[in-house]
């Protein structure tokens, strides 16, 4: 992928689903699954102490801008529901990266309001250190598909390069439901590689057994 890299960090309660659900976007470049908003040093899933379960969302605004993200943040969470449930760890939190983020972000908030949707109740803060989850929790619903690890292993021979992987998130969203093999081929088909590169992405997912 080519361009600018922004990035946003989101809380909308377990972060598996929202893994996926930003992942499947065109426009983002990479997606992984941490803890994040707390003061606890080195935090682990079965210690958070006062973190929140997060995605890192890493994304190009020339192809997706804050607004849409921040837009499907809201609406596909309740954050009422899921505040003080077991304490921060599925905080609906929103952390900027900057403060033209910020404010994108208050004219979503404000469009809500317009529509009298009212204000939710999020917590927006300046982003703080992120703390990447154990690897059994990234790209979590692709995981639970070995076929496809198989053959993602020449592409990603690490799992940290597996985390990251832009073919990977859309593999994500994909095993979710969220996406479809006809929209990931139609946009590798549009990625900016040679076109040997991108026959051979193509056929990779082609035959990966769901």
């Amino acid at each position: 992928m080519s361009g600018r890299e922004h990035t946003v960090i989101l809380g909308m309660g377990c972060f598996w689903s929202p893994d996926a659900l930003f992942g499947q976007l065109q426009g983002v470049i990479r997606t992984r699954v941490g803890y994040a908003g707390g003061t606890a040093p080195n935090p682990v899933y079965r210690e958070l102490g006062d973190h929140t379960e997060v995605v890192e969302v890493t994304f190009e605004p020339d192809m997706i801008s804050i607004a849409t993200i921040a837009e499907l943040f809201w609406s596909r969470h309740n954050p009422v529901n899921i505040n003080d449930y077991k304490g921060r760890q599925y905080q609906s939190l929103l952390m900027y990266d900057s403060e033209e983020q910020l404010h994108s972000m208050q004219d979503v908030l404000g469009t809500l309001e317009e529509q009298g949707k009212g204000r939710p109740d999020t917590e927006i803060v300046p982003r703080s250190v992120f703390y990447p989850a154990e690897n059994r929790h990234q790209k979590y619903y692709l995981k639970r598909y070995p076929d496809a690890v198989r053959h993602l292993e020449a592409l990603y021979p690490s799992e940290e390069a597996l985390t990251d992987g832009t073919l990977a998130a859309r593999l994500n969203g994909l095993a979710k439901g969220y996406t479809n093999l006809t929209r990931i081929v139609q946009e590798i088909e549009a990625w900016p590689v040679s076109m040997e590169e991108r026959q051979k992405l193509i056929r990779l997912v082609r035959q990966i057994r769901w």
